[in-house]
């Protein structure tokens, strides 16, 4: 009786054999199709990142030419089609079609193309990318998800809030009293020359990055590099000092002397002196649409490779009230950005002639500091918000 039951209970335990293996067998297919699972949805993520990063970078590049004009709406798309980010482990180039470059008033919409934008000018802050549609090809989970994926990404990026924080502003100031008040498209004398001083000796430069004149040259031709705000005091800087004035101002007009250079200091790629603001702007929209601007606004500079935007600037506008005679310190009032319609000329002038802009633009650097001043409401910096 017992060699009977160890009988039967051998032969079981070889009719297992065959279902342990079978489950094995399953059990190390389905292992295997989880990891191939994670490989494949791990290289979806790594690539919607990737792509991600070519929205940001688009709708960044493309709030960086918002300037409330129409030829603005036309550089923001043009920005934002150029992007050259790669995906797919840096094997493809990312293209989007100007279609899928929207722009709006409120962060939240509506969108709208690019060519009803243009009637909205003046009002749009927001600049929308989406990313078309990627086909990526799964590797080992395709029975499950497919021979490929679909994968897309956007981002919205705008003008800031109004900065109270600025950089990049050039160190010599507009004067303000109750008797004077800045109106948009009206030129001013920002810095005066001999016999206009605003007291005994001083023409209105400030002492921002040092006392030299090469700090003066430097800060007119590239700005300064000391970060200041509404409130902020400053020392000023008696003495005519015509020649730094001259020389740093010039090179935005592609003229240099001093040791200035413009692989540092590039001129703009408008150098056509007494036009308006609106003219040299009409110019670029035109350039952009690939058509000849009229030659009475727009002249290629004679050296250098012209940029984009370096005639328009950032200056501190002080009160009259805070100057007193010799080097003294003195509190900034806002900001204001400013287009320069001419060359400083030669002599003991120096006098800067300058456009007051006065309408919501992207200019310079900066930023928003809430234990910091007033802030100025034309004044932005593009800002990635989703």
């Amino acid at each position: 009786m017992k060699r009977t039951c160890e009988k039967q209970s051998a032969n079981g335990r070889r009719g297992e054999r065959g279902s342990v293996l079978a489950i094995s067998t399953f059990g190390m297919l389905a292992f295997l199709l989880a990891t191939g699972l994670c490989i494949d949805i791990s290289h979806f993520y790594l690539v919607r990142g990737e792509l991600q990063n070519a929205a940001d970078a688009a709708a960044l590049a493309g709030a960086s030419a918002l300037n409330s004009d129409d030829g603005g709406i036309t550089k923001a798309a043009d920005y934002a089609i150029e992007s050259l980010n790669k995906y797919e482990f840096n094997q493809k180039g990312v293209t989007i079609p100007r279609s899928n470059v929207l722009f709006a008033k409120n962060l939240n919409g509506p969108y709208v193309s690019e060519a009803t934008a243009k009637g909205q000018a003046k009002d749009i802050r927001f600049v929308q990318v989406v990313i078309p549609p990627a086909a990526v090809s799964t590797t080992f989970a395709a029975p499950v998800l497919g021979a490929s994926r679909n994968v897309t990404a956007d981002a919205t990026a705008g003008m800031s809030v109004s900065l109270n924080k600025f950089c990049d502003y050039i160190p010599v100031t507009a004067i303000d009293s109750d008797s004077v008040y800045f109106v948009p498209g009206q030129t001013y004398t920002i810095r005066r020359p001999p016999g206009g001083a605003v007291t005994p000796g001083n023409y209105q430069i400030l002492a921002v990055d040092g006392p030299g004149g090469s700090d003066d040259r430097i800060g007119l031709g590239k700005g300064v590099r000391n970060c200041l705000g509404a409130g902020s005091n400053v020392q000023t800087k008696p003495g005519v000092s015509s020649g730094a004035v001259r020389q740093g101002i010039n090179t935005r007009f592609g003229e240099y002397g001093s040791g200035l250079e413009p692989d540092e200091y590039p001129p703009d790629e408008n150098v056509r002196e007494n036009i308006n603001y609106q003219q040299y702007l009409d110019a670029q929209q035109a350039i952009d649409a690939d058509n000849s601007p009229a030659a009475n606004t727009f002249q290629v500079p004679s050296r250098g490779v012209g940029e984009r935007g370096r005639r328009v600037v950032l200056i501190p506008i002080i009160r009259e009230g805070e100057f007193n005679e010799g080097r003294d310190y003195v509190r900034i009032d806002r900001f204001a950005a400013f287009f320069l319609q001419t060359k400083v000329d030669s002599g003991n002038g120096g006098d800067i002639k300058a456009e007051y802009i006065g309408i919501r633009t992207v200019v310079g650097r900066g930023g928003y500091d809430p234990a910091g001043g007033a802030s100025s409401p034309e004044l932005t910096i593009p800002v990635l918000y989703r």
